[in-house]
């Protein structure tokens, strides 16, 4: 009983060595192995939300940990991502700076998730895992020599450093803005209950069958899009007297 309870936190452990590593491979230039760490630490981040239901185990301790590793593995990881794009781009190099705000306002995401009892069914912003995989896509983009036209207009895009400066505020204000974002939990599998979970799925699997994961940066763009449509009437509501 007593390794247990422990099982799932040295799963969240896992998450964090591989930010960590990430983080140092990122440093040091190998960004194709860095971004592929984000990955990794993702499927452990699954992983040990799935261990605790399945060994009926859960603590306050693991909670803690959890936000701890996502900071480093989703805040962290990408912000060096960003740093290094924008560190190897002919901007000025005081620009390298807009990569901080990517961990500063994913631990603001992360500690106000903790706190915000309203977000146990659907997400207040964009969680930070959805936003470290943007910057995956991104980042084998702009490194992988390619053939493919439309990867060869993306990496055009991506290249360019306003870009990159403009979408990390972007994104990092979307990390700690009130836009509802569906969650992809399903508590049964039936279509009416889970209509925009099934179509986003089916857009995603799409587009990473047809571009690989240079779909990334558009399947992030689709589940905001989406997420959007499905709550417009929850945004063009007035309140009448």
């Amino acid at each position: 009983m007593q390794i247990k309870k422990h099982i799932p936190n040295a799963i969240t452990s896992l998450n964090l060595v591989s930010g960590c590593v990430g983080i140092f491979l990122a440093l040091r230039g190998f960004v194709e192995l860095a971004a592929a760490m984000i990955v990794v630490a993702a499927i452990f981040d699954f992983m040990d939300g799935l261990a605790a239901r399945l060994l009926h185990v859960h603590s306050e301790i693991g909670k803690e940990l959890d936000s701890l590793a996502d900071l480093v593995s989703f805040g962290v990881l990408p912000g060096a991502l960003v740093f290094v794009m924008l560190e190897h781009s002919t901007a000025p190099q005081w620009v390298v700076f807009f990569a901080l705000l990517i961990p500063v306002l994913s631990a603001i995401r992360l500690a106000k998730f903790n706190l915000d009892t309203r977000q146990s069914e659907s997400f207040l912003g964009l969680p930070v895992p959805a936003n470290a995989l943007f910057w995956v896509g991104v980042t084998y983009i702009t490194s992988f020599e390619t053939e493919n036209g439309f990867n060869l207009i993306l990496k055009s895009i991506f290249n360019q450093p306003l870009i990159i400066i403009i979408l990390t505020v972007v994104l990092s204000l979307l990390l700690v803005s009130e836009l509802p974002l569906f969650s992809l939990k399903f508590k049964n599998l039936k279509w009416g209950n889970n209509q925009t979970r099934f179509i986003f799925i089916g857009l995603a699997l799409m587009l990473f069958i047809l571009l690989g994961v240079s779909s990334l940066p558009m399947i992030i763009v689709v589940y905001v899009l989406l997420s959007i449509f499905v709550n417009l009437p929850a945004f063009n509501r007035v309140e009448r007297p």
